[in-house]
């Protein structure tokens, strides 16, 4: 039977967050924690290293956030999150989550050995990581997932050399419990991935790609429109992955049905961290899309031939 979806209808009302933060305006963060809380609960950890998330919590005793939080060394998330969890075993508490909630710098880069441990022991906790796409909260440096050709404070006037890492790939070669693909510009189905993360065992990652209007040099009340341009050129897809099998979500999985995309020009030129790309790169990267989502459609018919005639 299909699972009930979340909407703004259904949605509980009741607020994790308090009113008031020092996220910046516009930010794609912002969305995520407050919808993401909803979904988590009360009787929930947080394990966090420096971030714009350490940032938008704030410093005792003026945080924002109702939950407790463990904030802990950039490179020891997926492990301090492994404590926690021993800790609750040991107390016999096995109703409160526990949630690793950290950057792409502090995911990708500097944090990717413990996670790649915790998934190894096949430690029982969710890991979400929220995909800004550089440094932002110590001045927009590059990390790994930073795209390619992309401006920041110390990559070069032509932008990014290297191309960006893909964690969730990489994390999926691990064979954890579940993996899944989310954007700040689709809260809902974050949302409802957040409550079915929730209810399997073992280690589960999210990747949230995370809109920051300082840091993509774009205009504050555009992270939304942005996001949603990310997934319709079909440069970053929704997905699931459990048992092995990935499955693409709806706002992406509705683009299988169009014979065309919009261009990803629409959505690099929406930005100025991307104003140093050239022509040519700009159609080396459609012409990646393209294949990409023509690989898709083709998976797509032969399971639909697998599956035969339907009644």
């Amino acid at each position: 039977m299909e699972e009930k979806k979340t909407t703004v209808l259904n949605l509980t009302d009741e607020e994790f967050v308090y009113p008031g933060n020092r996220a910046c305006t516009g930010c794609g963060l912002n969305i995520l924690y407050r919808i993401g809380l909803k979904a988590i609960g009360r009787d929930a950890i947080l394990v966090v290293p420096p971030s714009c998330l350490t940032v938008m919590q704030g410093l005792y005793p003026i945080t924002s956030t109702q939950l407790s939080v463990l904030n802990v060394t950039f490179a020891s998330t997926a492990a301090a999150a492994s404590g926690v969890k021993a800790a609750l075993r040991a107390q016999k508490n096995d109703h409160t989550q526990v949630v690793a909630w950290a950057g792409d710098g502090g995911t990708a880069d500097i944090g990717i050995q413990a996670l790649s441990g915790a998934i190894e022991r096949g430690e029982d906790f969710l890991y979400i990581c929220y995909d800004n796409e550089g440094y932002m909260n110590t001045g927009v440096q590059r990390s790994g997932t930073t795209p390619q050709g992309a401006l920041t404070a110390n990559t070069s006037i032509n932008g990014k050399r290297e191309r960006s890492k893909d964690v969730p790939a990489i994390v999926a070669a691990h064979s954890p419990a579940y993996v899944a693909t989310c954007s700040a510009a689709y809260p809902m189905d974050f949302h409802d991935k957040i409550k079915k993360a929730l209810s399997l065992k073992g280690l589960k990652y999210i990747h949230a790609h995370t809109p920051c209007p300082p840091g993509w040099a774009m205009e504050e009340r555009m992270a939304v429109a942005i996001g949603r341009l990310a997934v319709s050129t079909g440069i970053y897809v929704l997905y699931e992955i459990e048992g092995g099998e990935m499955r693409l979500s709806e706002p992406s999985a509705k683009l299988l049905g169009k014979k065309k995309l919009p261009p990803v020009s629409e959505y690099l030129e929406a930005q100025g961290r991307f104003k140093a790309l050239g022509k040519e790169a700009v159609e080396k990267l459609q012409q990646e899309v393209d294949a990409k989502w023509a690989a898709y459609r083709r998976q797509h018919d032969v399971a639909l031939a697998a599956r035969g005639p339907q009644s």
